[in-house]
């Protein structure tokens, strides 16, 4: 007997996804974003500091022990990437096991097997990036899942539920940022989400708790008096590929205009 899961799966085959309208982009303006905001409603939101991120990867070690992914497969819900701008002009970036040993040669990665060793005395600049589901205001996997197993709960973190997950694809292929995969062990869509089991316990994410260099930060962004949403009002911060109008409530310091 097929079972319900299967049903909706196989009916739904063929079908296109659902296209994702762009809206209008603006510049961030903090005093602007946040002047209708109230304190008192909780808008989980999350900092990066990039100039602090050393690439250690026990972020990454932390969230795959905190959530069930499994150690040794090349996917996590958090991930971080190092790029390498040389003299010559060029720009490379790896993540090797999404960063979860740290990046110890000059190696770099370059996919399908192949490899480049840089030496110190060619590069013009190094940094590391932290990334992780952008938590984003207009979710464009939540619009085009058809079964609502990607749902936003009222405090803005966009959730997964594995018992109606049928594994689709939509939401995957939706992502502009590359943040959600199948789960090797329970066949669903998988992403980060920003630990919401700790988080509304008052806990900090395990990625935050694990970084020893506070280079991560979550918080109430309506909150003036939050650190997080105090920063994100008062200083330079950036998103990630704001064109998309996905409104992301991840924000850096200091990102840097390689960043992709």
């Amino acid at each position: 007997m097929i079972s319900r899961r299967d049903f909706i799966k196989y009916s739904l085959q063929g079908i296109a996804a659902i296209a994702v309208p762009v809206t209008a982009i603006e510049i961030i303006n903090p005093s602007k974003l946040f002047a209708s905001k109230d304190a008192r409603e909780i808008r989980w939101g999350f900092l990066v500091d990039t100039g602090k991120c050393v690439g250690c990867g026990f972020c990454v070690k932390a969230c795959k022990n905190e959530n069930e992914i499994p150690y040794d497969i090349n996917a996590s819900r958090t991930w971080v990437e190092r790029y390498v701008l040389t003299k010559d002009g060029r720009v490379l970036a790896d993540s090797p096991r999404a960063g979860r040993d740290g990046f110890i040669t000059g190696r770099i990665e370059l996919g399908q097997g192949k490899y480049q060793d840089i030496k110190n005395e060619d590069i013009e600049k190094a940094f590391f990036v932290p990334k992780l589901c952008n938590q984003c205001e207009n979710p464009p996997c939540v619009q085009v899942c058809p079964v609502g197993a990607t749902y936003q709960t009222k405090d803005g973190v966009v959730l997964v539920d594995r018992k109606w997950c049928i594994g689709c694809g939509y939401c995957i292929m939706a992502c502009p940022y590359g943040v959600r995969f199948f789960h090797p062990v329970y066949h669903t869509a998988e992403k980060c989400n920003f630990c919401y089991h700790r988080i509304t316990k008052g806990l900090k994410t395990a990625c935050v708790e694990a970084c020893p260099f506070g280079a991560r930060l979550i918080g109430n962004i309506n909150d003036p008096n939050d650190e997080v949403g105090r920063i994100i009002r008062t200083e330079r911060v950036s998103v990630l590929k704001d064109e998309f109008g996905t409104k992301p409530q991840v924000y850096y310091r200091g990102l840097s205009k390689e960043v992709r």
